[in-house]
């Protein structure tokens, strides 16, 4: 059960990341296409406030991949739900909320 929830979770995040991808690829080739002056637009966000943005996004949901990936390496280990830091259960309600979670509440 925790397996298939670290793995729903997975996809989840893969899904987002090739978004995020994409859009960061589209996001380029518009700009090189362009000629506007982004730096100077009143219209809104610049498109390097926007590529930044995309590129921050994108890190966050890799992170959240290589977390998940060390939650079922943990799940195989049979180290699942026990804090790295003392050593001790991860609390039930804190493994509902963060099922990567790699510390209990009083290490984190």
């Amino acid at each position: 059960m925790v397996r298939d929830e670290l793995l729903r979770l997975r996809a989840s995040a893969e899904a987002e990341a090739a978004t995020l991808a994409r859009d960061l690829e589209a996001l380029f080739v518009a700009s090189r296409d362009s000629n506007a002056d982004d730096e100077h637009d009143p219209e809104g966000a610049t498109i390097g406030f926007e590529r930044a943005q995309l590129t921050a996004l994108l890190a966050a949901a890799r992170e959240r991949i290589d977390e998940v990936d060390a939650a079922l390496r943990r799940v195989d280990a049979a180290t699942y739900g026990i804090c790295e830091g003392c050593g001790r259960p991860i609390a039930e309600e804190r493994l509902a909320a963060r099922p990567f979670a790699r510390l209990c509440m009083a290490c984190a």
